[in-house]
């Protein structure tokens, strides 16, 4: 179940209206109506405050494994399942999907799970195209049907886990609305492509995000290098105030900006640690919000 459906069946089970909910949220009810149709998705501070009001959490809502779904609402699966027996450079190709969600596993396998509502043959409408090269797999999500980008952002989501023992870097292309990324243990992750939203949890690992489009990416820590590489274009970084760390400019004519329960703030480096945060490219802006301390 995405989370327009899950908003939805949630909002209905506790008896509130779409102008009850948005008068709460303080949005208007064309913004629930957007949401509940799958057209868009809250931002980060709208989903905590969501997540409040109905006692979940945003990975509840978001990237759960939990199926609510009505009994008459099958769930289309394929999956791969490949053995690893070395330390790999795994790269991948997914093409165009509405979420995909990436973490480690305990066991020396990659899996590759394609699942939706709505493409019943996935089997036939996708193949999972690997070619093992020593130190370095590659992985190829073939559009055999050739369904259209958008058609695929709407109905397709992705999960990928990786093999914890034998995990290196990994470089991820793709375009997605949802890249969620949990319980990820490798050195570095390299995405390249757009994602309208990243949710990044309880992972350790440098991380790199490559795009000509805006990122909303929300983490919890950063351990490593968070670099994101843009051109002309836009990154909202959101972060707990006492796990931010350095944030450096190594961008041409780029800028950064730090914001605090929305209020533009001033903030010095002062941080020695070994990890950092940084924004490189041509005409881009990164605003870092620090999200208030936790109790």
């Amino acid at each position: 179940m995405n989370f327009s459906e899950k908003l939805k069946e949630i909002r209905k089970k506790e008896g509130i209206s779409q102008e009850q909910l948005a008068e709460r949220i303080g949005v208007t009810r064309q913004a629930i109506t957007k949401w509940e149709t799958g057209k868009g998705l809250p931002d980060v501070e709208n989903m905590v405050i969501i997540a409040e009001i109905f006692k979940t959490t945003i990975d509840e809502l978001l990237m759960d494994s939990v199926k609510k779904a009505a009994p008459e609402m099958s769930v289309y699966t394929s999956e791969t399942v490949y053995d690893i027996d070395c330390e790999k450079h795994f790269d991948v190709n997914i093409g165009s999907a509405a979420t995909i969600m990436l973490s480690s596993g305990d066991d020396e396998k990659l899996h590759v799970k394609l699942s939706s509502e709505t493409l019943e043959n996935l089997g036939s409408m996708f193949k999972i195209k690997l070619d093992d090269k020593k130190n370095k797999l590659d992985v190829v999500c073939l559009n055999k049907n050739k369904l259209s980008r958008y058609e695929a952002e709407d109905s397709l989501t992705v999960e990928i886990t990786l093999p914890n023992k034998y995990s290196d870097v990994c470089e991820i292309a793709a375009s997605v609305k949802l890249l969620a990324i949990k319980n990820l243990q490798l050195n570095r992750l390299e995405y390249d492509g757009d994602a309208e939203q990243v949710l990044i949890s309880e992972s350790s690992g440098s991380l790199e995000f490559t795009g000509k489009t805006d990122y909303d990416i929300t983490v919890d820590k950063v351990t490593g290098r968070l670099d994101i590489n843009q051109w002309k274009a836009k990154s909202v970084l959101h972060i707990p105030e006492e796990n931010i760390v350095n944030v450096i400019d190594k961008g041409r004519k780029c800028n950064v900006y730090y914001v605090k329960e929305g209020k533009a703030i001033e903030c010095e480096n002062v941080s020695d640690s070994e990890n950092e945060i940084s924004i490189s490219g041509i005409f881009s802006e990164l605003v870092v919000d620090l999200l208030r301390k936790t109790t």
